[in-house]
């Protein structure tokens, strides 16, 4: 048993958001006080935290906020939500609605999430209780997409490729329904269900977690939910083609802070195999050593990768131990060949068709260039199968019949919707975060920026013949990773308005992280800083050698293998 003790609550050491939670009524709060206030936009400091739990964030417009400064006017608040939607399958009739929702209440706009789901931005405050309650109507929540829990469970979204991919879509429903929260309070407050006077969480407790908790399941040998983000990884192992269990990862996480070596991303560690027949048992204690050992003093510090790391992996495996009743067995061989997403048409066995699109930083909205929130929504007339999100952002029109493949492809075409087939191998990799203007973290732009970053890096890549090689290109606003940006062979993470860091060297299968190169950098500097470093991958790169790989191997920055790597 490790030397570590478990934590106790103690308001006296523990951050404010600990007691928030405790006294919260089991994430009640006073959100249906603050949701009738007509006062302002906003809801209560404490309820903005226990909100989370029911999948919203408030936010409000950065773009506007010095302008209504002036004129004396709070901020134009409004409020963002998240689906839970475990393997991100939505049938037609489910989307038809959650787009309806957005057209409604959230500008016509949807956003693809990297956790394989979907959100609405821009929502009001008066609106809020209509829009959650919509969602609930095509049987979709958002409870548990966000807060303290494990948020919504990603998995690959083919599931007919396989009987191996269907039956690892079953369990990424199974592990969600089981890590629910147990409280009545979210169908209280937006379905106005039976109000209940208080709920036992026999998982979570009355603390629930000391932060986010995230869980994805892969099939090798494609990485294409980036397994060695998540707090916990399963990766499905078989024989003689039958699911005879998972290989488990603990500890991966993104997030960070700008000049603070006490926090580092961090790639999962393999530390053993289980059984079917135990996966419940595994991840709900995992879970529950997060929950008793991780940090409530320090939040920054408190994901599970900390705990990992103070523990020690064997340490921390001998502590999971106790709380299953028995040892994982050693892990199973394994290899992954790819990440990322396949464009265009797939047909299954069963004569039905499937379709990625590609769908920049996940925005589903109508431009001048491309029509594909209406797009999609004519597609809902002549499709009956499904709309399935991506783990990267994009969008598979799955289980279209034969008879109306040719009228899927000319919807597509009236409205220039991509389906991948025009754009480079590292436009089609990279993913973007939200960033401005809604994000309260944001430092610089990300999703509304990287498409014109990319312009000026693709005029590099053909300048040197290298166009057609794949490189994972990540950005976001803020060093907090919700575009996974220590995964890209070339990160970018906001430092301040048009100032980025520079990150290179993550492996393209997506298991080391990268480094920092070169720190608060704009535009002009990253250009110049990476055309030299295009130059010579060109020339000296071995066959099928990948960026990150080069990067490395040339001596550009080390490979980071810990968290003390990553900031030596």
């Amino acid at each position: 048993m490790s030397k570590v003790k478990p934590t106790i609550y103690d308001p006296k050491k523990h951050t404010v958001v600990e007691t928030i939670k405790v006294n919260s009524n089991y994430l009640r709060g006073t959100l249906e006080q603050s949701l009738k206030s007509e006062l302002t936009g906003a809801i209560a400091d404490d309820d903005q935290m226990i909100i989370k739990f029911h999948g919203s964030y408030q936010q409000d417009d950065r773009d506007l906020r010095a302008e209504r400064r002036k004129q004396k006017l709070e901020p134009l608040y409004s409020f963002m939500i998240r689906a839970r939607l475990p393997g991100g399958i939505a049938s037609v009739e489910q989307y038809k609605v959650l787009a309806k929702v957005a057209q409604d209440y959230g500008h016509s706009s949807l956003r693809l999430t990297t956790r394989q789901t979907y959100q609405w931005h821009g929502v009001v405050k008066r609106h809020l209780k209509q829009t959650i309650a919509g969602i609930n109507t095509a049987l979709v929540d958002s409870i548990a997409a966000c807060g303290d829990v494990n948020r919504n469970v990603m998995a690959n979204p083919l599931f007919e490729q396989s009987k191996l991919h269907a039956e690892v879509y079953e369990w990424s429903k199974k592990i969600s329904e089981h890590l629910l929260p147990n409280t009545n309070a979210y169908h209280e407050i937006w379905l106005d269900g039976e109000k209940v006077e208080s709920t036992e969480e026999p998982i979570y407790g009355k603390t629930y977690l000391p932060r986010k908790f995230k869980i994805a399941i892969a099939v090798p040998p494609n990485n294409d939910v980036d397994i060695y983000a998540n707090d916990i990884g399963l990766i499905a192992i078989t024989e003689n083609e039958t699911l005879i269990g998972f290989n488990v990862l603990v500890g991966g996480g993104m997030g960070s802070s700008h000049n603070d070596p006490e926090t580092y991303p961090r790639a999962a560690s393999v530390i053993g195999f289980c059984k079917p027949e135990e996966t419940l048992k595994v991840v709900e204690s995992i879970l529950k050593v997060q929950r008793d050992y991780g940090n409530r003093e320090v939040r920054k510090l408190a994901r599970l990768k900390y705990t990992i790391d103070r523990l020690t992996v064997e340490g921390f495996k001998e502590t999971l131990s106790d709380y299953v009743g028995w040892s994982l067995q050693p892990a199973q061989p394994f290899s992954f060949e790819h990440n990322g997403d396949r464009y265009g048409w797939i047909k299954s066995d069963d004569g039905k068709w499937h379709l990625t699109l590609y769908i920049h930083s996940g925005r589903i909205k109508d431009t001048e260039q491309s029509q594909v929130f209406t797009g999609l929504l004519k597609i809902t007339d002549v499709h009956d199968g499904e709309f399935r999100c991506s783990p990267n952002q994009n969008l598979i029109i799955s289980n279209v019949r034969e008879e109306n493949k040719a009228a899927v492809e000319q919807i597509l075409e009236q409205h220039n919707i991509s389906i991948g087939q025009t754009e480079t191998p590292t436009r089609l990799h990279a993913l973007a975060c939200v960033a401005f203007p809604t994000c309260a973290l944001a430092m610089a732009e990300a999703e509304r920026y990287l498409p014109t970053l990319l312009d000026k890096i693709e005029v590099q890549l053909e300048r040197y013949g290298i166009a057609n090689v794949p490189i994972n290109i990540r950005m976001t606003g803020c060093p907090n990773g919700c575009a996974r940006p220590y995964l890209g062979e070339i990160g970018f993470v906001g430092k301040a308005p048009g100032k980025y860091n520079l990150y290179l060297g993550a492996s393209h299968t997506g298991d080391r992280v990268n480094k920092l190169y070169r720190e608060n950098i704009n535009e002009a500097e990253i250009l110049k800083e990476l055309d030299p470093i295009f130059a010579s991958f060109a020339q000296h790169r071995s066959p099928e050698e990948s960026f990150g790989d080069f990067v490395i191997r040339q001596g550009y920055v080390a490979a980071v293998h810990n968290g003390d790597d990553f900031h030596a």
